[in-house]
């Protein structure tokens, strides 16, 4: 049982389905049923620990999971307020991004958060900012319903995730300042041992894969020969495209996996450079 791996994921709200999506997309089979907090793959060495985001890196600390997925800004939170910490970021995986930002009451003049009261979930990276900034400000801290405290005398502004913005305007309240992004991340404890490290990393490369096809497209298409590098070098991400001869010896098919992502504009692009029957499809898989 040492070799089997254990993850912990949030168990509801925005990181759970994309969390489960990629373990999926990976080849890992699972299943949860109603309220249950575990799940095992059938297929892989691994279960699936289902608890609240807050508790991930605390229970990759202590090796209650070998890994978790959580966003960067409960993570960074969590060291904040600890002298040293185990539990490292691994890998980025690219969605639920968002930001953590300073927000106040439309109409409201601040132009400094020096002696201002500042509501927030993540009092260890404000308080951070501050002293890093020279600043005295009162932190308080809020678990829930930040946007109401400018409102009710609670504070003078607010710290708290921001995505699309529409939080904010629902509760009048507009951005001033940035104290950082964040996306979600695949996280580990640095002194996991050899055997798990060996299992680690090959989860790590099937994530990996998945999150490399997200943006990832096959392009095919036909071109003169004369043209042919000046279209190679129009195609977004792609590292040394196949080059084959067609019939007409005067023309080739061009086959390439471009990394990132083909736009109408590369397509139109391509096409006034003289390719035709240009094909982009997607990618499922990629392991390099």
């Amino acid at each position: 049982m040492t070799k089997r791996l254990t993850i912990a994921i949030q168990k509801k709200g925005r990181l759970n389905q994309d969390s489960v999506d990629l373990i999926t997309k990976s080849g890992i089979s699972f299943s949860t049923n109603g309220e249950r907090l575990l799940a095992k793959s059938s297929n892989f060495d691994i279960d699936i620990l289902l608890v609240r985001d807050d508790d991930i890196p605390s229970l990759v600390e202590k090796k209650v999971a070998d890994l978790g997925i959580v966003g960067e800004n409960v993570l960074l939170e969590y060291k904040s307020v600890r002298k040293s910490s185990k539990t490292v970021n691994v890998l980025d995986l690219g969605f639920s991004k968002c930001k953590l930002a300073f927000a106040k009451p439309e109409g409201k003049k601040i132009k400094s958060l020096n002696n201002k009261k500042i509501a927030t979930s993540y009092p260890g990276l404000v308080k951070k900012y501050l002293k890093e900034n020279s600043l005295k400000a009162d932190v308080i801290k809020i678990n829930g319903s930040v946007e109401l405290t400018p409102y009710v005398g609670i504070a003078d502004c607010i710290c708290d995730l921001v995505s699309s913005g529409a939080t904010l305007e629902a509760n009048n309240l507009v951005e001033f300042k940035e104290l950082l992004t964040s996306q979600a991340v695949l996280i580990a404890n640095s002194t996991s041992s050899k055997l798990k490290q060996k299992r680690i990393s090959q989860l790590k490369e099937r994530f990996k894969g998945v999150i490399d096809a997200r943006e990832s497209k096959y392009v095919m298409l036909n071109c003169d020969l004369s043209n042919s590098e000046k279209i190679c070098n129009l195609l977004p991400g792609a590292d040394a495209p196949t080059i084959l001869p067609l019939k007409d010896k005067n023309k080739v098919a061009i086959h390439a996996l471009c990394q990132e992502p083909v736009f109408w504009e590369t397509m139109e692009n391509l096409k006034k450079t003289g390719a035709s029957s240009i094909l982009v499809m997607p990618v499922e898989k990629v392991l390099n």
